[in-house]
């Protein structure tokens, strides 16, 4: 019986028809930054920007392989698996139909029609992901299509585990990996890398990344079994799903739920706008969260340690960026959004004003409603350089009688008014 290690090794050797490998790039900034020697894995430098191609095409080798006749492939995507199932579908001549959420970005739409061209037709359908996988099956099922699943699938798996061939055989002479650390959306990146690395004999520790917003892995192995979650926060698109695949869980079951980390989605953005101002990479929310994990970790729990970061992708609507860099400003605590109490008389303003320093900046200010003849309640954003810049600025509003409340963390009344 072929090991799975062995059928890594040839859907590597098959997926060079499209790509070389991905590069494994030593990090000098992250490594000076953590003490250790940080090594990223680039599937953002993949011909779609994100490793979801690997699976796609050992999905499709395998099924033109096995004598699979089918006139019509389906695929369910947040974006990633499109493009790489839209590539593949214009490699191999195939016609597909490709669901992807409404709430999906335009770059990642305009991305799938580019990569598919006359091949594939893209379905917009539903606000999360599971909504439209529900419609992608109703659709498969009634058009006698064949359904490429985007992590659900050993095929899938197994072609995503080439990333971990790759990284096997491209680490320096000598040395190997201490720590690998992964993003999680379905698990089929995860489930494949761990498996493929086990078995040839290497056992780093495993650190698996999930946004705050939707923790399937770390739900399903606290309880012990597959859970979906209720809701989630599709910010990070790519890794926003209900519920971990039942395949990929198969392989994850076993390890701890300490092995997972829960990414702040804030903090995601701050990272992103610190690899592209540094690092000049641009990365999407899900392609960060393995480089945002090392903010978990201790120094010295890292010093001299070789870590494995898998940059899963990036595809980045930069019409999204405004966003990012609100969230990352929030997160650092430059910027503060407050609702004052604000007297109905002439000077007022300038009062107010009086009290900033120099580093500090109006960035919003609106009137929400007059709440009295004499007072209304306004919404002021304010940006600074420092953020102590804001206890100067507490101190002085207290010692001026102003009376307002800070917002910046009232989820439910900044998603309201900001």
């Amino acid at each position: 019986m072929t090991s799975f290690a062995d059928k890594v090794a040839a859907a590597a050797a098959a997926v060079r028809e499209l790509f070389p490998e991905t590069p494994l790039q030593e990090n000098d900034y992250l490594s000076r930054k953590t003490g250790a020697h940080i090594f990223l894995k680039r599937e953002d430098l993949s011909p779609v920007r994100s490793y979801k191609i690997r699976g796609a095409f050992n999905f499709f080798r395998k099924a033109l392989a096995a004598g699979n006749d089918a006139e019509l492939f389906v695929c369910a995507s947040a974006g990633n698996h499109a493009q790489g199932f839209a590539f593949v579908c214009r490699h191999f001549g195939k016609k597909g139909v490709v669901f992807m959420p409404v709430t999906t970005p335009q770059q990642k739409i305009d991305k799938t029609r580019l990569f598919g061209g006359e091949f594939v037709e893209i379905k917009l359908v539903g606000d999360f992901f599971d909504a439209c996988y529900r419609a992608a099956i109703e659709f498969t099922e009634a058009a006698g299509a064949h359904m490429v699943p985007p992590f659900d699938h050993k095929d899938i798996i197994e072609g995503q585990a080439t990333v971990a061939y790759e990284i096997a055989g491209q680490m320096p002479a000598g040395r190997k990996a201490d720590m690998v650390v992964l993003p999680v959306g379905g698990g089929g990146l995860a489930a494949g890398v761990t498996q493929y690395l086990r078995e040839i004999g290497q056992d780093p520790r495993f650190v698996f990344c999930e946004p705050v917003g939707a923790p399937s892995l770390k739900t399903s192995l606290t309880s012990g079994k597959r859970v979906k979650l209720e809701a989630v926060d599709n910010f990070v698109d790519g890794a926003s799903v209900a519920e971990i695949g039942r395949e990929p869980f198969r392989h994850l079951k076993d390890f701890s739920e300490s092995a997972v980390r829960l990414i702040p989605e804030n903090r995601l953005c701050a990272t992103m706008i610190e690899m592209l101002n540094i690092e000049g990479v641009v990365l999407e929310p899900a392609g960060a969260l393995a480089i945002d994990a090392l903010k978990d970790f201790p120094r010295k729990e890292m010093r001299g340690k070789t870590i494995v970061l898998v940059v899963s992708g990036g595809n980045f609507d930069f019409e999204r960026l405004p966003d990012v860099k609100e969230r990352a400003l929030r997160f650092e605590g430059l910027k503060k959004y407050f609702v004052f109490r604000f007297p109905q008389r002439p000077g007022a303003l300038r009062d107010f004003l009086d009290l900033l320093g120099p580093d500090d900046d109006i960035t919003r200010f609106e009137y929400l409603k007059k709440s009295a003849r004499n007072f209304g309640s306004v919404l002021i954003g304010i940006e600074t350089k420092d953020r102590k810049n804001f206890d100067v600025l507490a101190k002085r509003f207290h010692e001026a009688g102003w009376a307002y409340q800070d917002i910046t963390e009232n989820e439910t009344i900044a998603g309201l008014v900001i």
